[in-house]
């Protein structure tokens, strides 16, 4: 293999205009910036478990497609000691071992909010979620839902480049 084809992946995707920025929405308006991450902070300083709220984020964001986020919240539950494998299976969660009850409460709950449209969630699932946490984590649980969600929509919408840091 030459330098030329090695190049050949990052030049197509230097001119692929699919994923060419939009617009740097953190500069156009930083107060709806700074509103998403007071909401943010709240889910950082919920109690849940970081490694709980790293899959949150991290199954939402498969999800929806952000590649962004994805490549974002892989590299952080990374850094906080994630194993690869758990990482790996997440899109497949239900058809491994490698998930504790909670965390598969959590990854369920997850799955039901973000697709809140197609029929809300169930009373089985707010059952089996109530036996794993809290009233109030269950509030803290689905906050984290809807940030990683808003997340994911700014991202995707106005195309924020995967594998950079946030636009500024």
């Amino acid at each position: 293999m030459t330098q030329t084809d090695l190049a050949a992946p990052a030049e197509a995707a230097a001119t692929d205009t699919r994923h060419a920025a939009r617009l740097n929405y953190q500069r156009i308006d930083p107060r709806a910036v700074q509103a998403q991450y007071g909401l943010e902070k709240y889910v950082l300083g919920s109690g849940l478990e970081e490694s709980l709220i790293n899959l949150v984020k991290l199954r939402a964001s498969v999800m929806n497609g952000c590649a962004y986020c994805v490549d974002m919240h892989t590299t952080h539950a990374r850094q906080a000691g994630e194993a690869e494998r758990r990482l790996y299976a997440v899109p497949v969660w239900r058809e491994t071992p490698f998930f504790s009850p909670r965390e598969r409460a959590a990854l369920a709950w997850t799955e039901a909010v973000t697709r809140i449209g197609d029929g809300g969630v169930s009373d089985a699932l707010y059952a089996e979620a109530s036996a794993h946490f809290s009233e109030a984590e269950l509030v803290k649980l689905t906050m984290a839902v809807v940030a990683i969600n808003g997340w994911n929509r700014l991202a995707i919408t106005f195309r924020v480049p995967v594998g950079q840091p946030p636009l500024a």
